[in-house]
């Protein structure tokens, strides 16, 4: 079963909780990008960012570097958010048809299926992701706009 946040003054919304690289409850750096650690955070009701590359004809996670290797398959998943860490990961997945966005430091980025992917402290909109960096309690732009991706992402879970 997938869980949102039910959006404050918009009570037909809901608001997409997504797992940043698979964390619940704070970063975990040895964990993240790890497949058992993002499937943990799908079985607990998350959609999940995870970082992709593409290197040696394969498709592989981790965020500074490639470390785990998954197949095409895996990328599919609807509930994942697969952010691009190089140029060919972004071609051979928009080519696979996965969800994916490609950004470093822009203020926003579309992602392949029209979302607005935002970095931190940017004006967001109900079409945004706010991209958190802190467990801090969300304020009402925060749960007007599309998702939340947080590693504190358990937080802001209601059951």
């Amino acid at each position: 079963m997938h869980s949102y946040l039910q959006r404050g003054s918009m009570s037909n919304r809901k608001l997409r909780l997504i797992s940043h690289r698979g964390n619940l409850i704070g970063p975990n750096r040895e964990k993240e990008n790890h497949p058992d650690y993002i499937v943990n955070s799908l079985a607990s009701g998350f959609d999940v960012e995870i970082d992709v590359w593409f290197e040696n004809n394969q498709f592989v996670l981790g965020h500074d570097k490639p470390q785990f290797v998954v197949d095409k398959e895996f990328l599919l998943n609807p509930f994942f958010w697969c952010h691009a860490k190089n140029i060919d990961a972004l071609e051979k997945m928009l080519d696979l048809g996965a969800h994916c966005f490609w950004h470093q430091e822009d203020s926003v980025t579309l992602t392949s299926q029209g979302h607005v992917w935002t970095y931190p402290n940017v004006y967001l909109t109900p079409r945004s992701v706010c991209v958190l960096t802190n467990d801090s309690p969300l304020t009402a732009e925060q749960q007007n706009c599309y998702g939340v991706c947080s590693d504190w992402i358990q937080r802001y879970k209601v059951v």
